[in-house]
């Protein structure tokens, strides 16, 4: 752990500010500002609309940046204004700390040195959930969220609820966010991970004081219901758009030869695995789900534990190069099976004409991405066993 002295050097040298929103915080807030102070000077607070001494204990403190507005507007606004007077004000990264004493501003330097190596990443500070001072309820729906933002972004982090983070200031200029309240906590990162934003974590201590003494602004029922709805939003925009294209920058970012040698020659899956990826890549590929071959390819390589990268890269077969012959051939392996040896193409293309000859291509299509599978799957086998093996003689 870096001296305090070299911590605050860091946080200027950074550019990095720490960001209190708060709302009738009365008997914490003093105590959480003076404690972020030995760390940092450049301290944000948002009075989110307080009703109590709150805008009298900012004003008797020196050197702080306030930004006050009234009504009450939320958390997520108070954190949206927060963002956007730290980025006007130069600032390229700020860290978000609650100010109801929750969190220790001695976790301050694990950011801060955290920082160098994830400078376009979101960094979480993970709390231990497992203490016994937090809140069965707490625990269960932190697992519960990080359930839906894996599902929604393809990113496995501990702890997707904590308020303790921080933040990229410049990628999330860039977004135009819509939530107010306590779920724009969940709509920033999940957002900032589709617009190619990293998430990590660093570990940082938690206090929950006794239930007669805690104080929340969290409705259970409107919240969790505004929460909800969003998360099935997310998942349904995820699963159809914005985790193929991940998946393709990622992709995209790799050199052909490096994609080889990664995914296929290197790896700890075996020999078996990687073809099985490969067949069913292509049997993806060809099946006729125009337009969802992705999103399946990554479903089902998902259920069934393979190499999703080797599917999507397989499930290219479908090329647009490549359509025309795979159709002509699931007519012809159609054909086969029904005992015609007509091709069903004719100069007028009519509903009557597409449905009658609808099964055709569907059951030759079929048929013929699985024999196209077993086939590209055996030879990816024979190839693996005679290539892999000689680079891991070479390792």
């Amino acid at each position: 752990m870096q001296a305090t002295s070299d911590i605050r050097a860091s946080f200027k040298a950074e550019r990095c500010c720490v960001l209190i929103p708060t709302y009738n915080n009365e008997a914490t807030l003093r105590g959480v500002i003076e404690s972020v102070r030995q760390f940092t000077d450049d301290i944000i607070v948002v009075n989110d609309g307080s009703t109590d001494t709150t805008a009298a204990i900012l004003e008797s403190l020196d050197g702080l940046q306030i930004v006050s507005y009234a009504p009450n507007r939320g958390k997520g606004i108070a954190l949206r204004t927060g963002f956007e007077y730290a980025y006007s004000k130069g600032f390229r990264y700020a860290i978000t700390i609650d100010s109801d004493g929750q969190h220790y501003a001695a976790d301050l330097p694990q950011f801060i040195e955290k920082l160098p190596e994830e400078r376009k990443s979101i960094i979480i500070g993970a709390r231990n959930m497992d203490q016994a001072s937090v809140p069965g309820k707490s625990s269960f729906g932190n697992k519960f969220s990080n359930f839906w933002f894996w599902l929604e972004t393809g990113f496995k982090v501990p702890d997707t609820q904590s308020g303790y983070r921080l933040y990229p200031l410049e990628p999330l200029s860039k977004i135009k966010f819509f939530t107010s309240k306590f779920e724009f906590e969940i709509e920033v990162m999940v957002r900032a991970a589709w617009s190619g934003v990293n998430i990590c974590s660093v570990p940082v201590k938690v206090f929950y004081p006794p239930a007669n003494e805690r104080v929340t602004h969290f409705r259970p029922f409107k919240d969790f219901t505004r929460i909800t709805l969003l998360n099935t939003v997310f998942v349904i925009l995820g699963a159809l758009y914005f985790i193929p294209l991940r998946l393709i920058r990622n992709l995209k970012k790799k050199s052909f030869k490096q994609l080889i040698i990664d995914h296929i020659l290197d790896g700890e899956e075996s020999n078996g695995q990687k073809s099985a990826a490969i067949a069913l890549g292509v049997f993806i590929g060809i099946i006729p789900i125009i337009g969802f071959q992705i999103v399946t390819c990554l479903a089902v390589s998902h259920m069934l534990k393979l190499n999703k990268i080797l599917v999507v890269f397989a499930a290219h077969i479908s090329i647009p190069p490549m359509i025309p012959l795979l159709i002509f051939l699931s007519f012809k392996t159609g054909g086969w099976l029904l005992g015609t040896s007509a091709i069903p193409f004719s100069h007028e293309l009519t509903w009557h004409s597409v449905k009658h000859n609808l099964y055709q291509y569907v059951l030759g299509s079929v048929c013929f991405a699985t024999m196209a599978a077993v086939l590209f799957g055996l030879l990816s086998y024979i190839l693996l066993s005679v290539f892999r093996t000689g680079r891991l003689k070479e390792v």
